[in-house]
């Protein structure tokens, strides 16, 4: 056993004024600190690692964006195919009774109200059924009700049963069920304005924007690259590269930040620093994304750069009245003090229903789409007290159950699945499915992963942000009816919407057995 003594002044580490015991506990502690070095992640400072996030972040934008320039460049000298666009909606077919007696019952179910409450029955039924089926094999509820539009749309119904289809959805009838189902979309991104909070992000911004900004400017890039490989072929007629590739791009790039809530709160992950964070990165994407999709769509409404600045112009300044003027307002109405034990009252649902109208009908008129307003005006509803809560749940009570199947439904009447049976349409619908999955996931897990976090959480994380759903379909029926998307290229986005949000589930799932493997 050593003992501390000083060692003969001769002695090299002694006119130092070191013992052999301390000269041992010394190097001791200097190996156990390089062991721990060599096998802890490494740390950096705060100032480098902003530095490390700024560089990163700065690189994929200006290389994403650089690229983005060069495939509008290239994709000039390109044609769109000269076949005239497939129709949209079924065409109408003659039907009669089976005789007299059926005849005048047959002409009263063809009547506008009845054929309409017949389809709004047959839906809502429908997408519960779907609906609570897809939760019992765990998807989101939202997967089957998706399902069950594209089942009651011309790809299933109409092929099975041609007669009853045409009898239940003539095309004279779609006007009626896309007003409602419009009506519907929009309460649903009012409530979703109404959820996202950005000041939850304080604490983790610079994770946050990274990986919400790589996840959309790498997908979007993508997106416009790959459109170089299917305008010729597949894209609708009379519409120029430049719009076509721009709305790819946003359509690669949505996250349903909905869906991914609801998820996480169906697997408990809510609280947890991963689903914090995902919920975080989801709402400054959905912000992001939505903002260039408003950009996107006043190029293709403007058709010339003058009215494209006006329309540009006349949005920045309502985007400025709705959070200077109304928001500042909206909170000194008494409507916005009620207290946690109060219920809405009239005058209240009232009150947001005009806001959301209001905005919607503005953004419309300007140019843009009333979507976007709906969603702005829940973004500057008043959050200080048990208003939100309230307001949503009774919104979401009806607009959730009942409005909410009937866009489900008139998507999947848009939804022509024999379009896509063709091997060229097969390929490329498959490879909007790796391009999408490549640019969301991909590019959120290698970038979540630089930023800090380990490998597991970067690659649930990535899952998460590759969720598209009913903000997906969205913004592909804002495409078709903008005669952006083609049925076919509307139908193969469609697929693609359904596919990578019915992987989410399984690849947390994966991820977290993955984990566990990994632990001593």
């Amino acid at each position: 056993m050593l003992r501390d003594k000083a060692a003969p002044s001769s002695g090299g580490f002694a006119r130092d004024g070191l013992s052999e015991f301390q000269i041992g506990n010394l190097i001791a502690a200097i190996y156990s600190w390089q062991m721990i070095r060599s096998h802890s992640p490494r740390r950096f400072s705060p100032m480098r690692a902003n530095l490390v996030a700024f560089l990163i972040y700065a690189a994929v934008v200006i290389g994403c964006g650089l690229g983005i320039y060069l495939t509008l460049q290239a994709g000039k000298s390109l044609v769109p195919p000269r076949a005239p666009a497939m129709s949209a909606t079924p065409t109408a077919t003659s039907a009669t009774g089976g005789g007299d007696w059926w005849q005048g019952t047959y002409e009263a179910l063809r009547q506008p109200l009845p054929l309409l409450l017949i389809q709004l029955i047959l839906i809502v039924t429908m997408a519960r059924l779907f609906g609570a089926h897809s939760a019992r094999v765990g998807q989101p509820a939202v997967i089957g009700e998706m399902i069950a539009g594209i089942v009651l749309g011309p790809s299933v119904a109409g092929a099975l049963a041609p007669g009853v289809f045409q009898f239940v959805f003539p095309a004279e009838s779609m006007g009626a069920l896309r007003m409602l189902s419009q009506v519907g979309v929009i309460l649903f991104m009012f409530v979703v304005g109404m959820e996202l909070d950005l000041k939850k992000m304080r604490g983790q911004a610079r994770t946050a924007i990274l990986v919400s900004h790589v996840s959309i400017v790498l997908p979007y890039f993508l997106g416009t690259f790959f459109s170089l490989f299917i305008y010729e072929s597949f894209s609708a007629r009379g519409i120029n590269f430049s719009s076509f590739a721009l709305f790819m791009g946003v359509a690669m790039s949505m996250t349903a930040f909905p869906v991914l809530a609801r998820i996480l709160e169906e697997r408990g992950m809510t609280k947890s620093h991963l689903g914090s964070m995902a919920l975080t990165c989801a709402a400054v994407a959905d912000v992001t994304a939505w903002t260039i999709l408003v950009f996107v769509v006043a190029v293709v409404k403007a058709r010339n750069p003058a009215n494209c600045l006006l329309t540009i112009g006349l949005l920045a300044v309502f985007v400025g009245a709705m959070l200077f003027m109304i928001k500042p307002l909206l909170r000194r109405l008494p409507v916005a003090k009620m207290g946690v034990s109060s219920e809405p009252t009239q005058n209240m649902v009232v009150a947001v229903l005009v806001v959301a109208f209001g905005a919607g009908l503005l953004t419309e008129v300007i140019g843009i789409h009333v979507l976007f307003g709906a969603f702005l005006a829940g973004m500057v509803m008043p959050r200080e007290s048990d208003f939100q809560l309230r307001v949503r749940e009774r919104l979401e009570s009806f607009s959730a159950a009942f409005l909410l199947p009937l866009f489900f439904a008139f998507t999947g009447l848009r939804t022509q699945i024999g379009l896509v049976s063709d091997w060229a349409s097969v390929s490329v619908c498959l490879g909007l499915v790796l391009v999408a999955t490549i640019g969301k996931l991909g590019g959120s897990m290698l970038t979540a992963r630089w930023s800090g976090m380990d490998w597991h959480d970067s690659f649930a994380l990535g899952a998460l942000m590759n969720t598209r759903g009913l903000v997906e379909l969205i913004v592909l029926n804002i495409g078709f009816d903008l005669g952006i998307l083609s049925p076919r290229v509307f139908t193969m986005m469609v697929v693609m919407a359904l596919v990578t949000t019915c992987m989410t589930g399984p690849l947390l799932s994966l991820g977290s057995f993955l984990r566990g493997q990994s632990r001593p």
